[in-house]
């Protein structure tokens, strides 16, 4: 662009002006980060992937056993006749009341306890691991867990996981033929042992009518 100026004697002068920049130019921006190499970005993903694999490897495992989904004993005629007969006492007066949805309940959990009773549960894989515990494809964190204690129930060694979550509160984990000292062992790395469980209502009610009023005798072999 040429602009003419005139000197003091009158001549005009020519003066070379700079172009004015187009909009284009004007927004690009002035402080572009430099271009990453494309051999630099793929040495930075093989370093994220060794240091993923050193963690993995890093994961050990200390116990693995398969048990029974939950404590099961075979029953005999004697506990079916006997559940049968007391569901139909508690019907009869649950008739004559008219609690017909409670004769429903009754009969849902007769139906409940013939199926848990004759149909055996399937085999379950238990993992104990430095970083938590698992139950077949459930993954259970150290830091999702409270505590732990054993029960035994139908002769067999029961775990007890409690979460701190109120969902699911707590896992009931059969030990099959593991015992207690090897699972103990394993847990107290992580988690505190509850020595003394102190019982519900709901659970001593049930003791005294095991005790009390036993559905099935428990024939002891001869010595």
């Amino acid at each position: 662009m040429v602009a003419q100026k005139s000197n003091p004697k009158g001549k005009p002068v020519e003066k070379l002006l700079p172009e004015p920049a187009s909009a284009h130019e004007k927004l690009l921006p002035t402080d572009l980060p430099k271009e990453i190499p494309a051999h630099a970005e793929h040495g930075h993903t093989q370093t994220q992937h060794k240091h993923t694999e050193e963690a993995y490897e890093d994961v050990e495992i200390l116990l693995t056993w398969t048990a029974s989904g939950r404590p099961f004993r075979k029953r005999g005629r004697e506990y079916f006749l006997n559940v049968l007969l007391i569901a139909l006492l508690i019907e009869v007066i649950l008739f004559l009341f008219a609690q017909y949805p409670l004769m429903l309940v009754v009969a849902s959990l007769v139906f409940v306890s013939f199926a848990l009773a004759t149909v055996p549960p399937r085999d379950f894989k238990y993992r104990i691991s430095t970083e938590g515990f698992t139950v077949e494809d459930h993954f259970f964190l150290w830091q999702e867990l409270y505590d732990f204690y054993f029960t035994h129930r139908d002769g067999m060694d029961v775990l007890h996981l409690r979460t701190h979550s109120y969902l699911p509160g707590e896992l009931t984990i059969s030990l099959g033929s593991l015992s207690k000292e090897e699972v103990k062992s394993a847990l107290l790395l992580f988690l505190p042992y509850r020595e003394v469980i102190r019982k519900t209502f709901t659970e001593k009610s049930g003791d005294w009518l095991r005790r009390n009023f036993p559905l099935e005798k428990h024939h002891h072999p001869a010595k």
